[in-house]
């Protein structure tokens, strides 16, 4: 058989012994020690002098930090198929991607039945294997939403929940020997681990050849199985040699628990195999795959459209497609169902123009995600590219005097306020810390400092770009001023932004209160809301939240205030007349820094489903005309959140063409999500008289004319020679999109 290009790795077999405990940790540790790739385990738990090789493989775990763990292999009859995924894809997590799951179909059945085993007959054996690879693949397959039915005779689930899924796509292996087990290898495996010991001459041979024919025979590529080998350890190099250039194998699995033995492989075999067959490949014109080879079933699910070979070398690592194990913890955004068909988490800003290159040289959509939270939702597509930016989260200080920091855009706010707060700084942001930079700080950020210290973006000093024909530029107000104007409240259209420089404000504890009302009177409670909000000094900013009439229920508003004072007389004076609206149901009032008010997220990804609908607008003044209209729109039911910001103060101190975020008269912004697109419209196109904007990242409507609502005319006529200059092509047309002055002409 020739050698089918693998990588060579190289193991140890470890028998679970009890006796002492820690012997089998200690050969472990060991291998990690001298160079092994990984570590395996006998899985035998009806033999009263071994360790539970599970409960093994976790402490191992725990005891290494860069080797892989395996048993070898594991008594399925004995192991439930949909516990043993979990488990396995715990374990996997838990260890940062260094567990690969060996399965046996059985064997010793007078012990498997005394444990509570079924006895199985080697053809049920082999039916029954089947079926739980078919369950394990099914319960880490995360990017299924729908509940797991699976297996049959033997092992079956109906209607179980999906998940966890490994962290990195875990092979599985199979020991095997007979004719029907290597054809399931074949067709379902990712290797196949016999014993030297066991085989005769020609089975290995034999073996793989009824291996690949099965393979082929499913539509897999033979190279998608590994072949491993359990062997012992007096083996020479050339016999290695000739079981990798001849039988295909590629990973030697070393049967000893004598550390002696283990040490002299190292020392002896591993090295010098290496050498001798890396040699030998390059005389053969044998390319060696630095990877495993991509499952078919893998690539099934590529999407039309897009050069998945044609990845640079560059951005090798950075791709994860829809048929890997981590697809399903990036096609999507916090609201937003996604079905993107190549998603690049990037890792360096130096790969941001490879990747926008090679996004560039495809007629697909293109997406650019920094936290993947916006409520707009564009940071994911159907059938695209997405330029991930989630692991450019550094925040470092530039200068201490000038309170001057550099943050990336995959940056979250909560972290950003934590590192800040260790300083007595703070930045303006939004309201939410699971939000990234990127996507807030290049169209404005409305959050509970604005009234006071202004928007995101007026704390901006300098930006770095990648422009959309992949060159790299830095602006400020001193360099590329018109560009620097443009980033900031309309960025998504004229780069991606790589990193970003803010001057920061000193900032203490702050007053944080959160008050329940009596709304029925909806119109009333909303006019008189907003008074008190317009007429409050600049140290308070506030948000109500309002949601659906509830059947027999009076109407609940949620009031959300930040005073920026610590002194405790002042807050209860500027909330005072908040808590005079009207009936108070509930409150709490804290002092606390900023970032315990923005530590109000969780960590993890994204699993957005659908579409969002939600509308946004900018308002000067909640007047009884409008806070009628928006008491008529929650009576409709069709709206399920309804919030209205505070903005003003500081934010109308710049001149509204300082920066192409230009409605800054407005005292509110106003968001409201509803669940049916037709019926939304129409409510909401009857409240536009009221608005004199919108807020982009609160907006999902996509119709004619909300471009034009967004900027004022001069702006967006700016917005448009600018794109026409930095961006003529229009690579930055899957959003809000500015389309350039030609292009809109022509």
């Amino acid at each position: 058989m020739p050698d089918y290009g693998l990588p060579l790795r190289f193991g140890t077999f470890v028998t679970p012994t009890n006796n002492p405990p820690v012997a089998a940790v200690e050969l472990a540790q060991l291998s990690e020690q001298l160079g092994y790739d990984l570590v395996t385990f006998q899985d035998h738990p009806y033999q009263p002098s071994f360790l539970d090789t599970w409960t093994l493989m976790t402490w191992v775990a725990a005891q290494t930090t860069s080797i892989h763990i395996a048993p070898n292999v594991l008594s399925t009859p004995l192991r439930p198929p949909a516990v043993t995924a979990r488990a396995a894809a715990s374990l996997d997590l838990l260890s940062g991607g260094r567990f690969d799951l060996g399965l046996g179909a059985g064997a010793f059945w007078d012990a498997i039945e005394a444990m509570g085993g079924r006895r199985l007959t080697p053809g049920q054996a082999v039916d029954a294997l089947s079926e739980a690879i078919d369950v394990i693949r099914g319960i880490w397959a995360t990017d299924d939403r729908s509940p797991l039915i699976a297996g049959g005779e033997y092992y079956s689930v109906h209607g179980a929940k999906r998940g966890p899924a490994p962290v990195h796509e875990m092979p599985i292996w199979v020991g095997a020997y007979k004719p029907r087990m290597l054809r399931l290898t074949g067709t379902k495996a990712d290797g196949w681990l016999p014993s030297l010991a066991y085989l005769k001459p020609g089975d290995l041979t034999r073996g793989n050849a009824a291996i690949d024919e099965a393979a082929l025979e499913a539509g897999r590529d033979p190279r998608e199985i590994t072949r491993l080998l359990n062997i012992g350890g007096a083996i020479t190099v050339d016999e290695l040699l000739s079981l990798v250039l001849d039988e295909g194998m590629s990973t030697f699995i070393v049967a000893a628990d004598d550390p002696r033995a283990i040490q002299q492989f190292a020392a002896e075999v591993m090295l010098a195999l290496r050498e001798a067959v890396a040699a030998e490949r390059a005389s053969a014109g044998v390319v060696e795959a630095t990877a495993p080879v991509r499952r078919a079933s893998a690539l099934a699910k590529r999407r039309p459209g897009i050069d998945y070979d044609g990845l640079p070398a560059s951005l090798a690592g950075t791709a994860i497609e829809p048929g890997d194990v981590g697809y399903a913890k990036v096609r999507s955004t916090y609201l937003r169902g996604g079905a993107p068909g190549l998603v690049l988490r990037l890792t360096d800003a130096e790969q941001v123009p490879d990747a926008l290159a090679y996004a560039r040289a495809h007629n697909v959509p293109l997406a650019v995600r920094s936290g993947g939270h916006g409520i707009s939702g564009r940071s994911t597509n159907d059938g695209g590219i997405v330029i991930d930016l989630h692991e450019l989260n550094t925040i470092e200080v530039l200068d201490e005097a000038t309170r001057r920091v550099r943050i990336g855009p995959g940056a979250r706010w909560m972290d950003v306020a934590a590192a800040l707060g260790e300083r007595g700084w703070a930045l303006s942001s939004g309201d939410y810390g699971g939000v990234g930079v990127g996507g807030l700080a290049t169209a404005g950020g409305i959050g509970w400092l604005v009234r006071e210290h202004g928007l995101t973006i007026d704390h901006l000093r300098a930006a770095d770009v990648v422009l959309a024909d992949g060159s790299r530029v830095r602006v400020s107000a001193d360099e590329h001023p018109d560009l620097f104007w443009a980033v900031r409240g309309a960025g998504a259209n004229f780069g991606i932004v790589t990193s970003f420089e803010f001057e920061v404000d000193e900032v203490g504890d702050l007053g944080w209160a959160q008050l329940a009302f009596d709304a029925s009177d909806t119109a009333g409670f909303l006019e008189r809301w907003g008074a008190v909000v317009e007429a409050s000094p600049r140290d308070l900013t506030s948000f109500v939240i309002l949601g659906r009439p509830r059947p027999g229920q009076p109407q609940v508003a949620q009031v959300l205030a930040v005073v920026d004072s610590p002194d405790p007389d002042t807050i209860i004076a500027r909330l005072q007349p908040l808590a005079d609206l009207a009936p108070l149901l509930q409150q709490s009032v804290q002092l606390m820094p900023y970032a315990a008010i923005m530590a109000n997220a969780q960590g993890g990804d994204h699993d957005g489903q659908g579409e969002p609908l939600a509308r946004s607008g900018l308002i000067g003044h909640i007047t009884p005309a409008f806070a009628a209209a928006a008491a008529a729109l929650l009576d409709s039911g069709e709206v399920y959140f309804f919030q209205i910001r505070s903005v003003g103060g500081a934010v109308a101190d710049v001149a509204p063409d300082a920066t192409a975020y230009a409605n800054r008269s407005a005292n509110f912004s106003v968001v409201a999500f509803g669940s049916h697109p037709d019926r939304m419209n129409a409510l909401w196109d009857d409240l536009l008289h009221h608005f004199d904007g919108l807020y982009l990242s609160f907006e999902t409507d996509r119709r004619a004319g909300r471009l034009e609502e967004a900027f004022p005319p001069a702006t967006l006529a700016r917005l448009r020679t600018l794109k026409a200059h930095y961006d003529p092509a229009n690579v930055f047309r899957d959003n809000f999109n500015v389309t350039p002055l030609e292009q809109r002409l022509g």
